[in-house]
């Protein structure tokens, strides 16, 4: 089933003679349980595809559509909500806050979000095999071990989509391989959605489906 639906989707910055197409218009679907790569040379716009996809930059033209919902027709607080309720977004950094454990980290989002996710930290934590690290700081853990909480973060709202921003870039091989193996897998068994960008070359047979962006321009 279509979660994400890009129709015609450009991006253009500055205007006139001074104007850079970002990402040409491009249509793309993406299912829901799908584990998709987003892989090509800096500076071919993937980071700017993914980032409206993910509702932070709006379209010069077209639809990213969430659900059959036009992220263009909703306010920007309507935004914000899909953002956290939705969305879930995993960067380089683990982006991890470096003075809250790690069970401290979903505790924040329960106060936000007002709601009580009844041990479902927990159960992530466990399935990503860092329960024991539970009451660490982020600087007690390893690269590998921040980015499992990163995703166990950003499965914690039980969102629609999961954006990955070059998460394995910091990791050496193995850690890369289990990110990316992890991020596989709670694609299938939560049902999610994962887009993932990287320039690694070794970890696209992981993928369901691979596209590369070369000047703008989506290729399959």
């Amino acid at each position: 089933m279509a979660v994400l639906e890009l129709k015609q989707v450009s991006k253009t910055f500055g205007s006139g003679e001074t104007a850079t197409t970002a990402v040409a218009p491009l249509d793309l679907t993406i299912n829901a349980g799908e584990f998709v790569i987003l892989t090509g040379p800096s500076g071919s716009g993937k980071t700017t595809l993914l980032t409206m996809m993910g509702g932070l930059l709006t379209p010069t033209s077209g639809q990213v559509l969430l659900n059959g919902q036009d992220l263009s027709q909703m306010t920007e607080k309507q935004r914000g909500q899909v953002r956290f309720n939705q969305y879930g977004f995993i960067l380089q950094a683990s982006n991890l806050i470096p003075f809250l454990t790690v069970e401290e980290q979903f505790e924040l989002v329960d106060r936000i979000s007002k709601q009580d996710h009844n041990g479902y930290a927990e159960q992530l934590l466990t399935e990503l095999g860092v329960a024991a690290e539970r009451s660490s700081l982020p600087a007690k853990l390893s690269g590998g071990q921040r980015q499992r909480v990163a995703i166990a973060r950003a499965l914690y709202n039980q969102p629609a989509v999961i954006f990955a921003d070059e998460p394995t870039a910091a990791l050496d091989s193995k850690r890369a391989f289990q990110v990316v193996k992890t991020l596989k897998t709670q694609a299938k068994e939560h049902n999610v959605a994962v887009i993932m960008i990287t320039h690694d070359d070794d970890l696209l047979a992981e993928a369901d489906r691979v596209y590369t962006m070369i000047d703008g321009k989506l290729k399959d």
